[in-house]
C-alpha cells in the first residue's frame, strides 16, 4: 500500500518519584503600599481617557491633566498638615498673704499678695480683688494693674463689721480671667471685750499673802492683772474660750485689784474688785467674867467665854469647844462639850470652890471643827 507508516503506540510512563520536586508554598511580597496603588488606579484611569482623546487631538490636554493630577495627588499625601489656632492661655492663680492676726480694729487693711511670675511686669493684666462679708456671695470690689515685680500691694481695702473674706484673680488683656486665689480673712472688731471674775468675791477676805484671779473674758485675750495698793503686776493670757487665772500679791488688810483685758482685735476693757486679806487661821479668842479674885471671897463663879472665827475671819458656828479650868489646891474643872452659836460664841459659868490657894487658875479653851482644823487659847485668873 502507498502512503506513510503509522507511529507506533507506545505508553506513557509514570514519573519517578525521584523526579518530583517536593511542594513549595507561594510567598507573596510584601505587596505595594496603600499610597502607591491609589496612585496607579489614577494613572490608569487618566490613561484610558487619553486613549479617548487621542483620537481627537487631545493628547497635549491629557498629558497635562495627568501631571496635574499626579502633582496634587502627591502633594496631599504628602504635606504636613497646617496646625490650627491654639486657644489664649489664662494665667494662673496670684496668691494672698494671709495675716498674722486676722482680728483687728482698725476700718481698713493693707492686702498682701504674688501674681505668677509670667505675669509680672505685664502692663495689660490686672489683678481684681473679690470679697464676701459674713456668709455672702463673694463679689469684685476692685481691680488694680500688675506690677513690675511678682509682690503686690494694695493699700486701704475698707473693711465692713464682722468677716471680710478676700479672694484676687489675674484678668488678662483679652479678658480672660484666672482661677481664684486661695482665701484670706480679716474680721473686723470694734467693741470691748467682755471681763467676768469669778473668785475671789468682790469685798471678799482672803487669807493668804496671795490672791487668784479668775474668769472670763474673750478667747485670745492678754491679760494684766495689778494691784493697785500695793503696785504689783502680773501678765497673763486667755485660753481659746476665754477662760484665765493668775495670782496676784496682796497685802494685809484691803487690796483694790485692776483686771485688764486685751483681745486681738486691740479693744481694751478693765474690771476692778476689792478684797481683803485674813489671817489664814482658824481663831479662838478666850475671855474671863473676871481675872483677880481674893481667897477670902470664895466660893466664888467664874463665866467663861469664846468667840470662834473661820480663816476668812468670819464668825463660825457650829465648832466644838471645851473649857478647862485648873485652880490651885482644888481638882480641875472641865465643862461638857458646847456648840458655838450663830455669833460664833459659847459660854461656860462654873464656880471656884472654897479651898482654893493663892496661885494663877490656868483657863483653857480647846476648838474643833469639820472644815477648818483645830485651835486653842488660853488666859489665867490670878487668886490672891
Amino acid at each position: 500500500m502507498g502512503g506513510r507508516v503509522a507511529p507506533a503506540q507506545t505508553k506513557p510512563r509514570a514519573p519517578s518519584s525521584t523526579r518530583l520536586a517536593p511542594h513549595r508554598r507561594v510567598e507573596r511580597g510584601p505587596g505595594i503600599a496603600l499610597p502607591f496603588r491609589l496612585l496607579l488606579v489614577v494613572a490608569v484611569a487618566a490613561l484610558g481617557v487619553g486613549v479617548l482623546l487621542v483620537a481627537s487631538g487631545g493628547l497635549g490636554r491629557v498629558a497635562t491633566a495627568i501631571g496635574t493630577s499626579l502633582t496634587g495627588f502627591l502633594s496631599d499625601i504628602t504635606s504636613t498638615p497646617a496646625p490650627s489656632a491654639t486657644a489664649p492661655t489664662v494665667a494662673d492663680a496670684p496668691s494672698l498673704e494671709p495675716p498674722d492676726e486676722p482680728y483687728t480694729n482698725q476700718p481698713s487693711i493693707d492686702l498682701i499678695g504674688t501674681v505668677p511670675a509670667a505675669v509680672a511686669g505685664d502692663a495689660d493684666s490686672r489683678i481684681r480683688i473679690y470679697v464676701a462679708i459674713g456668709d455672702g456671695e463673694s463679689g469684685p470690689i476692685m481691680e488694680v494693674p500688675v506690677g513690675p515685680s511678682q509682690h503686690f500691694l494694695v493699700p486701704d481695702v475698707q473693711l465692713s463689721k464682722g468677716t471680710n473674706t478676700f479672694t484676687a484673680s489675674i484678668v488678662g488683656p483679652t479678658g480672660l480671667e484666672s482661677e481664684k486665689s486661695a482665701s484670706v480673712a480679716y474680721i473686723l472688731d470694734t467693741s470691748k471685750p467682755r471681763i467676768t471674775i469669778t473668785s475671789p468675791k468682790n469685798n471678799g477676805v482672803v487669807n493668804a499673802k496671795s490672791a487668784t484671779i479668775v474668769g472670763q473674758t474673750q478667747g485670745r485675750s492678754t491679760i494684766s492683772i495689778r494691784n493697785t495698793t500695793t503696785n504689783a503686776t502680773v501678765s497673763g493670757a486667755a485660753d481659746g474660750k476665754g477662760a484665765f487665772s493668775a495670782i496676784v500679791p496682796i497685802a494685809a488688810g484691803t487690796n483694790t485689784i485692776q483686771v485688764t483685758a486685751t483681745d486681738p482685735a486691740g479693744n481694751v476693757n478693765t474690771a476692778t474688785l476689792t478684797v481683803r486679806r485674813g489671817t489664814g487661821a482658824l481663831m479662838a479668842n478666850l475671855s474671863a467674867s473676871f481675872y483677880q479674885l481674893k481667897i477670902s471671897k470664895l466660893p466664888e463663879p467664874v463665866t467663861l467665854s469664846v468667840t470662834v472665827t473661820d480663816p476668812d475671819g468670819r464668825p463660825l458656828a457650829g465648832a466644838s469647844v471645851t473649857f478647862t479650868l485648873a485652880v490651885p489646891g482644888v481638882p480641875a474643872i472641865a465643862s461638857s462639850e458646847l456648840t458655838t452659836s450663830a455669833a460664833g460664841k459659847a459660854t461656860f459659868t462654873t464656880t471656884i470652890p472654897k479651898g482654893a490657894t493663892k496661885g494663877q487658875a490656868s483657863v483653857t479653851v480647846i476648838v474643833s471643827t469639820q472644815d477648818f482644823g483645830n485651835t486653842t487659847d488660853r488666859t489665867v485668873i490670878t487668886l490672891q
